[in-house]
This record gives C-alpha cells, sequence and structure tokens, in this order.
C-alpha cells in the first residue's frame, strides 16, 4: 500500500502540538500564538510567568534529499534573545518519537545567510554559476555534500548539541 502524502498545513499543525505537548509535559505553561502572528508559532512561560520564549516551529516528514527544513531569505532577520526555533523531523515511522532540535534564532539567523551565501558561491554540481538573489533557503543536519569549493562550518553533527534541549527554557 502507497503512503498517503499527508499536506503541509497538517504537518505543520502536527508539529506544533507535538511541541506543545513535550512543553506542557515538562511543566510550561505553552500556547498556540494566533494565526498571522508574526515570527512566533508558540508562546513559552514558566509557571511564575516569569521566563517568557516565543518558538517558531518548522516541520519534516521526509529526509528527502538533503535531509533539510525549508526556511526562506525572510528568516536571516528574524533574530530575539528569547526567540527559538525548533525543527521537528517526523520522518520516522509512527511509532518512533520524532525528533527535536532546539535553535536559538540568533543562530538560524546568521546560519541561513551565510549557507545560502556560500550556497550561491559554490559551482553547482555541472560547475555552473549558481542563480543570485532567490528567496529559498535550507536548514541541513550536513551542507558539506553540496559544496565544491569551500566546504561550510555547518557539517556532519553539528545540530547534535541542539538535539532535545529543552533545557533552553529553564531558569
Amino acid at each position: 500500500m502507497k503512503k498517503e502524502k499527508i499536506a503541509s498545513t497538517i504537518v505543520g499543525a502536527a508539529g506544533e502540538h507535538f511541541v506543545m505537548a513535550e512543553l506542557l509535559r515538562r511543566g510550561h505553561i505553552a500556547a498556540l500564538a494566533p494565526q498571522g502572528a508574526p515570527n512566533m508559532d508558540i508562546l513559552i512561560a514558566d509557571r511564575s510567568g516569569q521566563q517568557l520564549f516565543s518558538l517558531q516551529v518548522k516541520t519534516r516528514t521526509s529526509v528527502g534529499g538533503d535531509g533539510g527544513w525549508h526556511m526562506s531569505s525572510k528568516h536571516e532577520g528574524i533574530k530575539g534573545e528569547r526567540l527559538f526555533y525548533v525543527f521537528v523531523d517526523m520522518g520516522k515511522p509512527l511509532n518512533e518519537r520524532p525528533d527535536c532540535f532546539i535553535l536559538p534564532a540568533d543562530l538560524v539567523a546568521e546560519m541561513v545567510f551565510e549557507t545560502h551565501r556560500d550556497w550561491e558561491r559554490n559551482p553547482g554540481k555541472a560547475g555552473q554559476t549558481r542563480a543570485k538573489g532567490g528567496p529559498m533557503r535550507r536548514i541541513r543536519p550536513d551542507y558539506f555534500s553540496i559544496y565544491t569549493a569551500e566546504p561550510p562550518k555547518y557539517t556532519q553533527g553539528w545540530m547534535e548539541p541542539y538535539r532535545e534541549a529543552w533545557q533552553v527554557f529553564e531558569n
């Protein structure tokens, strides 16, 4: 039986609800941000209301060609001390827990900018010059395979310190 493709809006909602469940399970107060709220999907507070955070959740269901998550040029400018991204990997069998990588927004903005700039600077597989200025970006667990001239600093394993890093929301 062929697996049916799930609509991206359902996948996104699944990721957001999974992250909310994890936060609630860990004793945080978490709520979905209103539809259309800029730069956030979930709002978090500790029980005292002293620690407040906002999250953007990015969810994928299959590894695909590069194992990454879709981003855009706007993510190069989204920064904030209490803003985090949770990259959820639901591309596993249903009986396994999704992996979550929790990264500060400042790091994501920097790396989205740097890796895209490096991608543009390096030739394509056939040696062609890459088009400049497109809006699409990617967060990948390993950037090494797409570069031929200058290897990037974000190579295999760079995301591991952020795997299940829920402790960033603790006091």
